[in-house]
């Protein structure tokens, strides 16, 4: 059996980068970091993760996110390789978002005890197809 789905909830390490690719569809690339509380006396962990959305969902992360906002998104592990330039092969483990959800609202400061509410329209946000890699 194969299975390839993950869900995410973190907040945005860096403002979306939005792009047309040469086929013309919206590509937005964004990293997350995702926190990981632990019991003393581990330290906390992060885990960063980088994320790329095509189409109307990358329109609309990148035209309505910026740095340091939650997002909730739920998508599929892609694995990249290419050469580099000193001929060793390079490697990237990113997701690929399928839709995702608005958390909290704009300006709303949640404590970090506290369940993170979901806006009022937060509505799964799906992709159109984008099982084809877009270059850009």
């Amino acid at each position: 059996m194969n299975y390839n789905k993950v869900i995410l909830g973190g907040r945005l390490t860096r403002d979306p980068e939005l792009k047309l690719s040469q086929s013309g569809t919206d590509v937005c690339k964004f990293g997350m970091a995702i926190n990981r509380k632990r019991k003393e006396p581990e330290p906390d962990s992060t885990t960063f993760v980088d994320c790329t959305a095509f189409g109307k969902t990358a329109s609309i992360i990148g035209k309505n996110l910026t740095k340091g906002e939650p997002i909730l998104i739920e998508g599929r592990l892609d694995f990249q390789q290419w050469g580099g330039q000193s001929g060793k092969a390079q490697t990237k483990l990113e997701v690929i978002v399928d839709v995702f959800q608005f958390v909290g609202g704009r300006g709303e400061s949640v404590p970090r005890d506290e369940p993170t509410p979901s806006a009022p329209s937060a509505a799964p946000i799906a992709a159109p197809t984008a099982d084809d890699d877009v270059p850009f």
